[in-house]
């Protein structure tokens, strides 16, 4: 591939030829900061070193399929783990939707027994996000496992993540295109705990000062992000609100709004070859929307990173825009009509809200172009170090000029509490 290493990575890749061909221990971690080149290192080394071929003697996985478009971005074929691990499959019941039975078809999901036999090995990537139980479901189909991720991000936000604190080999030095990229010297300070001071970093990154964000300053800012990043619910419901009013928006969402799913829903497929469900974490666009009935609306959406609308309507509850509380018990199912006005099945409803700004765990696994982070880190005590790193690094680290802003109101020395 006429691809240059670094000697961190020629290493890594010796040792994990090493265990693939020789060593009988089923999973193998590999763990490095931003910058050290985690992704180009998987790349080469499993189709170039070890020659398996993507999609046929290898599967690439994330845990999230925002994660997954990352790495097809890159030119690594990806799915999620939840499509590796699960097998859709429609069962009929029946159920009371205004005191009468419905049959309601329904989506689940079985685990599978097992995979593909071509597959010889799972490369898992974004691994900090994933809970130790999760990765022994993986694990049960006795595939060799290669695993990356940063274990300078945020733990799982349920269960526990054992391994990424004792990976096999740890990439460290940063690759020379990232040299002096000024978003991985913030994302390494911030890390360490150290003293950022207000100021310009290189061309793409700037740490304000909150009194400076103002007035028309703020508005532009604000409009021109691709992302905004916060960690308090407060703040994310006040900029969000800020936002649409820039925008003329009010009341529930418009045509043209950003969305964020906010709880899973393996029966809505956000693309039409059904590889991608609309799960937590989902940022889009609403297409079109119609609103009727009790809290209820109907919208065409598109998930950011696809170039396809929603196969389906998405019907979701609409209360949270209404009075700060969604009106309906997730899992309750709606009686759908045909155009004639005939009963043809059930629906659920999904839950949204506004993304414009957004909180640092639904970001990780994400990457954006210009990125806005309020530094709120003083609120996550013992895991200030790692939200911080994480937010950073949800910037790009290879965009355009202004990419990263970081919006601070007090840096103590020894102490990253920006917000």
């Amino acid at each position: 591939m006429g691809m240059e290493l670094t000697d961190d990575q020629l290493a890594a890749d010796r040792a994990i030829a090493d265990w693939y061909n020789n060593r009988s221990r089923q999973i193998y971690v590999l763990s490095g900061l931003a910058g050290t080149g985690k992704t180009t290192l998987l790349r080469y080394t499993v189709c170039e070193t070890l020659g398996l071929e993507p999609e046929k003697s290898v599967a690439f996985v994330t845990p999230t399929g925002k994660a997954a478009t990352v790495l097809i971005r890159q030119g690594i074929p990806a799915t999620t783990l939840h499509r590796l691990i699960y097998q859709a499959m429609t069962e009929e019941s029946e159920t009371i939707i205004n005191g009468r039975p419905v049959t309601v078809e329904k989506l689940v999901f079985r685990r599978r027994e097992s995979i593909d036999k071509a597959i010889k090995l799972i490369v898992l990537d974004e691994f900090s996000m994933v809970s130790d139980e999760v990765l022994a479901d993986v694990a049960r189909f006795g595939v060799k496992m290669l695993v990356c991720g940063d274990g300078a991000q945020l733990p799982p936000v349920e269960g526990m993540n054992s391994f990424i604190s004792s990976p096999d080999v740890t990439l460290k030095t940063i690759v020379r295109q990232q040299e002096g990229n000024p978003i991985i010297r913030l994302a390494r300070d911030a890390m360490e705990g150290k003293y950022i001071p207000f100021g310009t970093y290189g061309d793409r990154a700037f740490v304000l000062s909150a009194r400076r964000l103002k007035g028309e300053y703020r508005k532009k800012y604000m409009l021109k992000a691709d992302q905004m990043i916060c960690g308090l619910n407060k703040t994310r419901a006040k900029v969000n609100d800020e936002v649409r009013g820039y925008l003329g928006y009010g009341g529930l969402p418009q045509r043209g709004e950003k969305l964020i799913c906010t709880l899973n829903n393996w029966e809505q497929f956000i693309d039409g070859e059904m590889r991608y469900n609309m799960v937590n974490g989902i940022i889009g666009t609403v297409r079109e929307v119609r609103y009727y009935g009790e809290s209820m609306g109907f919208m065409t959406f598109r998930a950011d990173f696809m170039d396809e609308d929603c196969p389906e309507v998405v019907p979701f509850d609409t209360g949270i825009f209404e009075n700060g509380a969604y009106r309906y018990r997730h899992g309750d199912y709606f009686e759908r009509f045909d155009e004639e006005g005939n009963a043809a099945g059930a629906f659920t409803l999904n839950r949204f809200e506004f993304g414009y700004c957004i909180s640092c765990h639904k970001a990780q696994g994400s990457e954006f172009g210009s990125t806005i982070v309020f530094d709120e880190s003083y609120a996550f005590k013992e895991d200030r170090a790692r939200w911080l790193y994480t937010a950073i690094t949800r910037a790009k680290e290879c965009v355009q000029k202004g990419n990263l802003k970081i919006i601070s109101r007090q840096i103590s020395q020894n102490s990253i509490s920006i917000t």
